[in-house]
């Protein structure tokens, strides 16, 4: 099982194992991956089960997606913001990572080990930058993040 134990200095020990991704606005613009996520999703399901959560808006997540080893959960219900939080505890939110920027992202990201939200492109729902642990400014500075356990270590510890 890929998983990844973190010590935070006067916080706490992060035991990740997934990560969850919302896919519009977060790793993809208009239903186009970035290129810029490309690079850091391969190195990332190296490390953690990587899950990309979307309502595929533009009907492409599958195909943009088709080269990686992810996991990609396509909405049903008509309470997105409920069932993306629904996920992370089937999951296991104890050993989730969430990332989004929407406002259907702010419970999702309150219910995981670790929120991450980012104020890219499309900008950051209010709620869900209240929600979140940490905020960044791009994707591929919050998969970095994930990457490199030493600067979670140094935004995180207090």
């Amino acid at each position: 099982m890929k998983e990844l134990t973190i010590t935070v200095p006067h916080y706490k020990t992060l035991i990740l194992r997934h990560v969850v991704l919302d896919y519009n606005g977060t790793l993809a613009e208009d239903g186009e991956l970035k290129e810029e996520a490309k690079m850091l999703l391969n190195d990332l399901v190296l490390h953690y089960e990587v899950h990309v959560i979307t309502s595929d808006t533009f009907g492409s997540v599958k195909e943009q997606l088709d080269s990686f080893d992810v996991t990609i959960r396509v909405l049903k219900s008509d309470d997105h913001t409920a069932e993306k939080a629904s996920y992370i505890e089937e999951l296991g939110s104890e050993h989730c990572v969430a990332v989004g920027n929407g406002n259907n992202d702010a419970a999702m990201l309150k219910a995981a080990q670790l929120g991450i939200a980012l104020i890219g492109d499309e900008g950051c729902s209010t709620q869900t930058l209240l929600s979140s642990d940490i905020v960044c400014k791009s994707i591929e500075d919050a998969l970095a993040l994930l990457l490199n356990e030493k600067r979670l270590i140094a935004t995180l510890r207090k």
